[in-house]
Order: structure tokens, then sequence, then C-alpha cells
């Protein structure tokens, strides 16, 4: 077990572990009880009571958090002909050609999203095992393939901070909702935006509460558990 040094311990003190805080506290915490030297990420984690072997009980979705994520989003765009021209007039970091690919085959991943056009699928398909397991493959569920009149859009999205979630094989779902710098309430109703989504995004499969544990935390700090009526109930103004 990896030791945790004085000042993580320092923060640890501050927060009953046994408690579910409501989710204003539980901001306010973490805030107070970051110890990175930067500004780190506050980040989201949720258990599921759901099965992610069955097909009925798979979560995944897309949200768009009001205030964003607070870093620098680096956008490759799989299109050509006017889409392409298009992506480049929104803003797009890259726009993928042959050789992109290539580079992307050889281990270039210098990007955080993609887009892609449905003419493109054929050669970006052989990069599925690739950017797949970086949560980097365009998917028609993700909302990142989409019509070439619909590239500059969600180019905007994504730099708004449209960000995707997907449960994982152990019926865990890991999302980035700000930084610490942030306000409190920029951070809540990013929060929010979030539980709105996940519950929108309610498997068929699902019965009852299926959210079993909620924990906000920031990067490199403890984690703050969150009271899950509470959580579920925050709206978005």
């Amino acid at each position: 077990m990896a030791k945790h040094g004085k000042k993580y311990l320092d923060a640890v003190k501050q927060i009953d572990r046994a408690e579910n805080y409501p989710p204003q506290e539980a901001v306010e915490l973490v805030r107070e009880t970051s110890i990175a030297k930067f500004d780190a990420t506050v980040e989201v984690h949720m258990h599921l009571v759901l099965d992610p072997r069955q097909a009925d009980q798979q979560l995944r979705g897309v949200v768009t958090l009001p205030h964003g994520t607070g870093r620098q989003v680096r956008i490759l765009v799989f299109a050509e002909g006017e889409a392409a021209r298009t992506a480049r007039d929104a803003g797009a970091d890259y726009i993928a050609d042959e050789e992109t690919i290539k580079k992307i085959e050889e281990g270039w991943l210098e990007f955080d999203a993609t887009v892609a056009i449905p003419q493109m699928m054929g050669k970006v398909s052989k990069l599925g095992r690739i950017l797949g397991p970086r949560g980097l493959m365009p998917s028609p569920k993700a909302g990142t393939v989409v019509d070439p009149e619909d590239v500059g859009r969600v180019i905007d999205e994504l730099r708004k901070g449209r960000i995707e979630f997907k449960m994982d094989k152990t019926a865990n779902i890991h999302v980035p909702i700000g930084k610490v710098s942030f306000s409190p309430e920029q951070i809540l109703e990013n929060f929010a935006a979030l539980m709105e989504a996940v519950q929108a995004g309610r498997p068929p499969g699902a019965k009852g509460q299926f959210i079993k544990k909620v924990v906000l935390t920031s990067t490199m700090g403890p984690g703050v558990r969150v009271d899950i009526a509470d959580a579920t109930a925050l709206k978005t103004a």
C-alpha cells in the first residue's frame, strides 16, 4: 500500500470519511483539501448498481459542463473537402489526412478529442485498437461522428466543455468537472449538469436507485463522499 505524505494526512483529518456530505459542503472541502502545487482537477467518481456484462445495463453519455473543464482541449478532426475547411474555420487543432493517420498508428497522440464525418470512418476504424482504449475513438453514440454540416457545432461544444462519460468494467464512472481554482458555484453547477446527464442516461435494465456511491476529489487529494439523495436532486439553473 502506498504511503501518503504529511500534507495528504493533514488534509484527510479535515474530512469525516464516514460522513455523506451535502454537495455544497463537499465542494468546499475538496477545494480546501487540495494539496497539489498546481491547479488540480476536480473529479467525480460514481459507483453504480449496474452489471457491465448486461447489454441493457450500459451507461454512456455526453454532457456539456456550463463552465467547462478548465483545460485546453486539442481537437483532431477526421474530415475532407468542405468539411475539412469547416473544421479548420471552427478552430480544429488538427485535420487528419493519410499522413496524420499513419502518425497515429506510429504512436502520435497529442490530442484530447476527436470528431469525424461518416465518410472518413472507413479509414478511422483501423485506429480503433489505438484510440478506443484511450477514449479517443469517434463514435455516433458519443455524438462525435457527425454530418459535415455539424462539424463546426461539435467543435464549438467541445471547446465549451462537452465531455463524454462511460461506465467501466467495474461499474464506475470517472468525470472531471473543473479545477480547484473555479468558484464553488461553478463547480456545483458543473456537478449538477453531470448528475442530470447521468440520470437522463439511465439504462433500461436499471432497477431503483442505480447510483450507489458518489465521491468528489481533487488530483492527489482525499475523496469526499457526497449524499446521494442530495446529489441526484441537483438541478442546473
